[in-house]
């Protein structure tokens, strides 16, 4: 980072402003790239003479500036994509707290409540965002956004309205109590799954359980998302007997603030990213991560499961 931002404390908001542009975004990479932008911009508003009186509400502010910018642009790309789209995952080792960006984020947006997202224009995103998500007052949300308060007070409305649509409004995180509850399903659930177990996995099912899996037309992946538990289930067995005949190993992981686990081949290199989502003591739904392009942040990406290029 910039040495000015870094010395004046502003670098301290770093996780804020990481966790703002990925729910923006929904790519880790794309977060980074716009984190450092806006720290740049105020470096360089400095030097060119500018008071900076408040460095958080100028880095906020162009951190949600630029995640507009950058969905208008991807809205194209988005609507062109293969299969299930499913963010970036961010994971945090099981046995570590990982960085502190991460775990912050993980607190706040699953990849549910990202999917859900995905339903708002930007300007909605972001509002609703700032002020759900991040607890901004209306006030500094008009001052964000640079519209009036009354205008983001109708916005909110709209996208809260849209959101509940959906089948939730804040996705919340599980308390430490649950968090340790559910920690112990997703490890009964992979040794269930890796020993073929239907019958335990049936039981840790919901009646109506979603597996959506995204490949983005580069890796093997579910076509459409999988419903009903036995299929699930089935599913879920076929596949990790597969890759476990490729030397396919599975770590536990948080996973958006979520158990879930990473899969590595025989050579250590990240083959996916599962997170499960569990409320009421069952498992509600499964996302699996395959695509390449949306784990390299993780380390070396496998090919076991990639598709070959036309």
């Amino acid at each position: 980072m910039p040495g000015s931002a870094d010395e004046t404390g502003a670098f301290g908001y770093r996780p804020l402003l990481f966790s703002i542009a990925y729910g923006m975004t929904g790519s880790v990479g794309d977060a980074e790239d716009i984190v450092q932008d806006a720290f740049l911009g105020l470096t360089r508003a400095r030097q060119a003479g500018t008071t900076i009186a408040d460095p958080k509400a100028y880095l906020a502010t162009a951190v949600t500036r630029l995640g507009i910018d950058y969905l208008r642009s991807a809205r194209v790309r988005r609507e062109t994509y293969v299969g299930d789209w499913l963010p970036e995952p961010v994971v945090v080792p099981a046995d570590g707290p990982g960085p502190a960006e991460h775990a912050e984020l993980a607190d706040s947006l699953s990849m549910a409540f990202l999917v859900l997202l995905e339903s708002l224009s930007p300007v909605e995103r972001a509002v609703f965002m700032l002020r759900e998500v991040f607890g901004y007052g209306y006030p500094d949300v008009a001052r964000i956004i640079g519209k009036t308060e009354a205008n983001c007070r109708q916005i909110f409305a709209r996208a809260r309205q849209r959101i509940a649509a959906g089948g939730q409004v804040r996705d919340s995180a599980p308390p430490p109590a649950r968090r340790a509850a559910g920690e112990e399903l997703a490890r009964r659930f992979f040794e269930a799954a890796a020993g073929g177990d239907m019958e335990a996995l049936l039981g840790m099912l919901a009646p109506d359980v979603v597996f959506h899996g995204d490949g983005g037309g580069k890796a093997q992946s579910l076509g459409k998302p999988a419903t009903e538990p036995r299929r699930v289930a089935q599913l879920l067995v076929a596949g990790l007997r597969r890759v476990r005949m490729l030397g396919v190993s599975l770590r536990p992981a948080w996973v958006n603030g979520r158990p879930g686990a990473v899969m590595y081949d025989a050579e250590g290199r990240v083959a996916s990213v599962v997170e499960l989502d569990i409320a009421d003591g069952v498992i509600q739904a499964i996302h699996s991560v395959v695509n390449p392009d949306k784990l390299g942040h993780l380390g070396p990406v496998s090919d076991v499961a990639r598709l070959p290029e036309r």
